[in-house]
């Protein structure tokens, strides 16, 4: 491991100050499971690395009634899992939250950590972009907030500047006649990274008619991605079993999925149509239980 500064402000002030003084970059440290692993395989070499957990604002988790949550990006996933108001508000972002790693790795892991870390398949991608969520930046100039789809520029790469940091996810509060499912694919449940992940949110009418629908695909494309074409196969009709398989072929179609050694492109795009098809099936089941 090469030599680096290490500093732990207690502010957010101080912090953006440690970020624009850093002429080689520094790297921000949260639970650290992906940064420790880098820095031991020599994949990045920082001179400074900045510990974020003691800043108050990366620690916020509160939901306020008919807003949204806001979710810290230093919070860990098991804080995020104990968060009484999540599994009643935002399963599936719960969903997805319990399916990554093992339960020491979410002691330590973050939200924060997931998205800035910026894989293709980072596991709660797909559920916070079903949930319309946005990315809160703080920088040299203020604070800035863009949509998460608009986060993820290219794999490993985000919107953030060199000198900017991410605050907090804010995740608004979805309808109460929405209805959502997180699946992935994984060769070792709580070991590996998902082959596919798949998130889904419905929000239906009378008659099971859908008013909006939310396809949101992982490991499939650069970044994570919105099937839009899937949605809008979905939306203002009423789903049965044909419009749920035409849906799902079309977020195959829009996936671009590579061969690697976890899986081929084509089992991919399979999958995608798979789980998709089986998320949306698990959405119309649960909002037609009493």
């Amino acid at each position: 491991m090469n030599p680096f500064e290490y500093r732990r402000p207690k502010t957010l002030r101080e912090t953006l100050r440690l970020l624009a003084a850093a002429k080689d970059g520094a790297k921000l440290l949260a639970g650290g499971t992906d940064l420790l692993i880098q820095l031991k395989e020599r994949r990045t070499l920082p001179s400074l690395v900045v510990d974020i957990k003691a800043i108050p604002e990366l620690q916020r988790l509160e939901h306020v009634s008919q807003r949204g949550l806001h979710l810290g990006a230093a919070v860990s996933l098991n804080r995020v899992l104990d968060y009484p108001l999540l599994a009643q508000h935002f399963p599936i972002l719960a969903q997805a939250c319990v399916q990554l790693g093992s339960l020491q790795i979410r002691s330590r892991a973050s939200v924060g950590g997931n998205l800035c870390n910026a894989s293709p398949a980072a596991s709660t991608a797909p559920s916070l972009l079903c949930l319309k969520a946005q990315a809160v930046i703080a920088g040299p100039g203020g604070r800035r907030r863009i949509l998460l789809e608009d986060f993820f520029q290219g794999p490993n790469q985000t919107a953030l500047g060199k000198d900017e940091l991410l605050v907090e996810v804010f995740v608004p509060t979805p309808s109460p006649s929405s209805r959502g499912c997180y699946l992935q694919l994984t060769q070792r449940q709580e070991m590996d990274i998902p082959m596919v992940n798949v998130a889904c949110l419905l929000t239906l009418g009378r008659g099971g008619r859908c008013q909006q629908a939310r396809v949101a695909l992982g490991a499939v494309a650069p970044t994570p991605i919105r099937a839009r074409r899937a949605e809008a196969l979905l939306e203002g009709h009423a789903l049965n079993s044909q419009a749920i398989q035409e849906a799902a072929e079309a977020a195959a179609k829009e996936s671009s999925p590579i061969d690697d050694v976890r899986a081929s492109a084509e089992y991919r795009r399979e999958m995608v149509k798979v789980l998709t098809r089986r998320a949306l099936q698990s959405c119309l089941e649960e909002a037609a239980s009493p």
